[in-house]
């Protein structure tokens, strides 16, 4: 249960409930992060459009790739809520149960090209306290790996955006 009061559907705001309807109509339910972010339009639209924008969209980045970053850096936040919704969309998104499977065992356990381990440990480096750390060798050896710049960057956005989430769900005990 969460520690603050959430904003169920029927008490939302009219605009966010249209964007909350497709997902409630998709899943049959609303998660506690929507009913939390509900409670702010400003916060909800913001949050809205880094989902729409770094995780639905086709990006540079495969679905496979984003939702290894979403479930590596949530295994590492301790964010249980969203590694259990993680699992989920990523088997919407075409992963299989196994493939998941390898993600919750940490990166070495991946069975990917070694390239796209090296973006999941810069990744994994990101979102830890000790980010300010990252060198520019850390980049140039994603780069040296294939990468470009934009993927790169897109990458840690979306280290970012779970960094972000996860503390928003951990805070305020979603998913207990």
């Amino acid at each position: 249960m969460a520690y603050i009061n959430l904003c169920k559907y029927e008490d939302m705001i009219p605009s966010i409930q249209e964007k909350a309807k497709p997902i409630l109509e998709k899943t049959g339910k609303l998660g506690e992060i929507f009913e939390l972010l509900a409670l702010d339009e400003k916060i909800y639209t913001a949050t809205d459009n880094m989902v729409q924008n770094y995780l639905l969209k086709e990006t540079l980045l495969p679905y496979s790739t984003k939702e290894r970053i979403a479930l590596l850096v949530s295994l590492e936040n301790h964010c249980t809520m969203c590694v259990d919704v993680h699992k989920n969309i990523a088997k919407m998104l075409g992963m299989s149960e196994a493939q998941v499977e390898e993600v919750l065992h940490g990166v070495d356990a991946i069975v990917c090209e070694e390239s796209e381990k090296i973006l999941l440990k810069l990744c994994l480096k990101a979102a830890s306290k000790e980010n300010y750390k990252t060198t520019q060798e850390d980049i140039d050896a994603v780069k040296n790996a294939g990468y470009s710049e934009l993927e790169i960057l897109e990458a840690i956005a979306i280290t970012g955006y779970f960094n972000y989430i996860n503390t928003l769900s951990n805070v305020f005990g979603l998913g207990k």
